[in-house]
């Protein structure tokens, strides 16, 4: 559908003029909408998956009542504003496609990776904040927007419905990431079930750097990309930031001699979540932080590598062997940070 057709719905200073895809995530499509109107730095225009996001009405009233609890705090940072239909809806829905308006924040940047320790530091005392600040809005207000999102049981049961149906041609290349997460299985499942004794807390649940909009200087600006905030716990965000920000590499690196641990991104965003958040934190939630990375890289091999069985019906894809490639780096990554977790003691 046309982004100019579709955002006409919505209640906007100006005239739209000009709509440009913008991002390259993973789930949604993502347009920045340029008006007439002087000084107004135009709109992102979103259309939200619903294949992924089964409820996008909850999914936007969770969106709606973070960003204005947030809103109401005394933050440092900006707020995502959402742009109302002129119906004064949170949405618009044509045609099976669900659409939604955010106000563009100018003169931000989004970096896929924090560029040093100074960084990286910022991203974790953003995120601390996030979930400081998020602590007196009752966790029961907000919908779960995708169900068992970390749930390591119901992700491994994915796995193995998967193989059950996956073709020949699949199997034989992934052979080694299965060997892998089957003699990993029951190590992470354990992770997830001491987890579920935790303080149930709204978390972000896509803590990568990118998911954080910085200024000319380096600090954090806005914490953004809010479709999976939701119940869940502490580990899952730190486990995602480290992952993703504190491995010298793309998640999809094909070379795996590329992928190690920035000791200085990894040691400076824990300093700062800490710094931000540890005084909420209880005893049990600090134990489950050594091998929070590995549980989120494990959890993502096993997403990309159901996938790949599934023939790609979930993530997109560049090239038919690109979830193969991204599960196999995610292994290897959780490899090495239980390596690094014996350094910070054996946690969970």
């Amino acid at each position: 559908m046309d982004p100019l057709s579709i955002i006409s719905h919505f209640r906007l200073e100006g005239k739209p003029i000009m709509a440009i895809p913008f991002g390259n995530g993973h789930i949604n499509d993502s347009y920045r909408v340029k008006v007439d109107a002087p000084g107004n730095p135009g709109y992102l225009l979103q259309r939200v998956n619903h294949e992924v996001f089964k409820d996008v009405p909850g999914l936007m009233e969770n969106i709606r009542k973070v960003t204005e609890h947030l809103r109401s705090r005394s933050l440092g940072t900006e707020v995502l504003t959402i742009i109302p239909t002129k119906k004064g809806e949170l949405f618009i829905e044509k045609e099976d496609q669900y659409w939604r308006v955010f106000e563009f924040i100018e003169g931000a940047r989004s970096l896929d990776k924090a560029e040093n320790a100074g960084q990286s530091y910022e991203a974790g005392r953003a995120f601390g904040m996030f979930l400081e600040n998020l602590e007196d809005l009752p966790v029961e207000e907000l919908k779960v927007t995708i169900p068992d999102f970390h749930n390591m049981s119901r992700r491994l049961e994915q796995f193995r419905e998967s193989m059950e149906k996956a073709i020949s041609s699949r199997i034989g290349p992934a052979s080694d990431e299965i060997s892998f997460v089957n003699g990993y299985a029951e190590e992470m499942e354990q992770i997830y079930l001491k987890a579920k004794e935790l303080p149930l807390r709204i978390t972000h649940n896509d803590t990568k750097f990118n998911n954080l909009l910085l200024d000319r200087h380096g600090n954090v600006r806005a914490v953004i990309d809010l479709d999976t905030v939701m119940p869940g716990y502490v580990f899952y965000d730190v486990g995602d930031s480290i992952r993703t920000g504190a491995i010298a590499a793309d998640e999809d690196e094909q070379d795996l001699n590329l992928v190690k641990i920035d000791d200085g991104i990894y040691e400076a965003f824990f300093n700062g979540y800490l710094d931000a958040a540890g005084m909420k934190l209880t005893h049990e939630e600090l134990l489950s932080l050594p091998k929070a990375g590995a549980y989120m890289a494990f959890i993502m091999g096993v997403r990309f590598l159901t996938d790949y069985m599934s023939e790609d019906v979930y993530y997109k894809t560049k090239y038919p062997e690109h979830n193969l490639v991204r599960a196999r780096c995610q292994l290897y990554v959780c490899k090495l940070l239980l390596e690094k977790a014996k350094e910070h003691g054996s946690g969970f």
